[in-house]
């Protein structure tokens, strides 16, 4: 999440309560997530696995529980006992929670010839361009941007939070809520199925390209950046953070682990499960997805292994 305006580094350690090592006169430009964490961001962590790979990220702020770390060139740590209670804090401040008051917000912008149906549901500060439809029951939550000639079936959820949960197993309640505080953009001519889900940014955007088409019940995770041109079919599923290139295509139920990277014209052939990048401009199958004709050639030697077998035995 970019903060509307850079805010003193200085503020920030005022409001979450924090001892500041390093520069205190500079200013930070947004809070964000370790893997979408950009130049000018704040970003926290709160266990020493993840110590070295937050200090060396691209984030110019950092929210730690410890002073007894060496301190990177360019870096500023912000130390304070719990990370993610401040994280949280500063998230609250500058993303508040708003209470809905009517079906249509009054802080939303609809474009010229759009139609919203009936028992739509369009939050605060929600954006839709021109010559939409957007279909019964639809809920368009807060913060999301829509473009041109965008169609929105009945039943699906834009912009609900993400399914991210910082994890203590030390503490009663071991799961506590990553707070949403980014949005959904969805470029022009997309078009959407029924009962769809497709969560917001945890602190960075999900993004879905021009031209993308997906089916009924899609669910895509937080921070997922989609290409242009995507063709998703019904019940595919994609975890948090992960990027797929222009032109990928998934048929039924391919399920996409996080923060992967799909390449460009890539398609993932049905019932498939995606553990670890695809290359561009080939074909997979399978779980764990391989080439497809690989996983083929594997699958006609498993079908084999009875008749092997049996020369084997013949053979003592």
């Amino acid at each position: 999440m970019k903060f509307p305006s850079p805010v003193s580094v200085q503020w920030i350690a005022d409001l979450i309560e924090a001892d500041v090592l390093g520069n205190s006169s500079t200013e930070a430009t947004g809070i964000n997530e370790i893997h979408r964490v950009e130049k000018g961001d704040l970003c926290f962590v709160d266990h020493p696995k993840y110590y070295d790979k937050c200090l060396h990220s691209a984030a110019t702020f950092i929210i730690i529980n410890t002073a007894e770390v060496a301190i990177p060139d360019g870096k500023t740590l912000l130390v304070v006992k719990d990370p993610f209670e401040a994280y949280l804090k500063i998230v609250r401040h500058f993303r508040p929670f708003v209470a809905a008051q009517q079906p249509i917000s009054d802080s939303s912008q609809i474009g010229e010839g759009t139609v919203i149906m009936p028992n739509a549901f369009i939050g605060n500060h929600v954006t839709i361009g021109r010559d939409c439809i957007i279909h019964p029951n639809v809920s368009v939550l807060d913060y999301t941007e829509i473009g041109n000639n965008v169609v929105i079936q009945a039943g699906t959820v834009i912009s609900s939070d993400a399914f991210y949960y910082n994890t203590k197993k030390n503490r009663d309640v071991w799961y506590k809520k990553m707070q949403s505080c980014d949005q959904v953009i969805i470029e022009d001519f997309v078009e959407i199925g029924a009962n769809c889900t497709i969560d917001r940014g945890v602190t960075s955007d999900t993004r879905i390209g021009a031209g993308t088409k997906m089916d009924n019940m899609v669910h895509i995770g937080h921070d997922v950046i989609i290409g242009k041109n995507c063709l998703f079919a019904a019940q595919v599923a994609i975890a948090g953070g992960t990027t797929l290139k222009d032109g990928v295509t998934l048929w039924g139920q391919v399920g996409v682990s996080k923060t992967l990277t799909i390449g460009e014209n890539a398609t993932v052939l049905a019932q498939s499960g995606v553990g670890v990048n695809i290359e561009p401009g080939k074909i997979y199958w399978g779980s764990p997805a391989d080439e497809a004709l690989i996983k083929k050639k594997e699958l006609i030697w498993v079908k084999r292994i009875p008749e092997l077998w049996k020369k084997v035995m013949e053979t003592k």
